[in-house]
């Protein structure tokens, strides 16, 4: 037997990336799927789907966090930010370059999450040791790069931002 039954649908409106939308979604739907599948923001990217990965990480309010983990609804009312709000009219980011620049991505499909979770880290911790950003960047996943360049592409956009305080 199968649910035909139609499913309870609520409004809700969320301000991505500087951008009001307002969505018409089940209750259970994940920020995650609302981002990739109803606004096209296919940056943040699906891995593990338990917040494990931490290849979905977004900025909720300036502070990092597992979209996978989050139901849409919850992030009503909060200021969301994507990878695709680091980039200013095609032009990478610091971040996004430091990244290039120090080989911090080989498959790439980390890398938003990597690259959100530090923009939220540096926010609150510009002055930040290499040793805490290696702390921090234990929490996401990477098969490819061993980490190493993720650090030093992050400790390196630190110092840059910090010359340019």
């Amino acid at each position: 037997m199968t649910d035909t039954a139609p499913r309870e649908r609520q409004l809700i409106t969320l301000d991505v990336n500087g951008e009001r939308h307002e969505l018409l979604i089940e209750p259970r739907r994940t920020l995650v799927d609302a981002l990739r599948h109803d606004l096209l923001l296919t940056g943040t990217h699906v891995g593990c789907e338990h917040g494990i990965c931490g290849a979905c990480t977004v900025l909720v309010d300036g502070r990092p966090a597992r979209a996978c983990l989050m139901f849409a609804a919850q992030a009503e009312g909060a200021q969301i930010r994507t990878v695709e709000s680091l980039d200013d009219e095609g032009e990478l980011s610091d971040l996004q370059r430091a990244f290039t620049e120090h080989h911090g991505l080989q498959c790439g499909f980390c890398t938003p999450g990597f690259l959100m979770l530090a923009e939220g880290f540096l926010a609150e911790r510009p002055e930040a040791t290499k040793e805490e950003i290696r702390e921090v960047v234990a929490s996401n996943l990477c098969r490819c790069t061993g980490y190493q360049t993720i650090v030093e592409a992050i400790d390196d956009c630190a110092a840059r931002r910090r010359k340019e305080m």
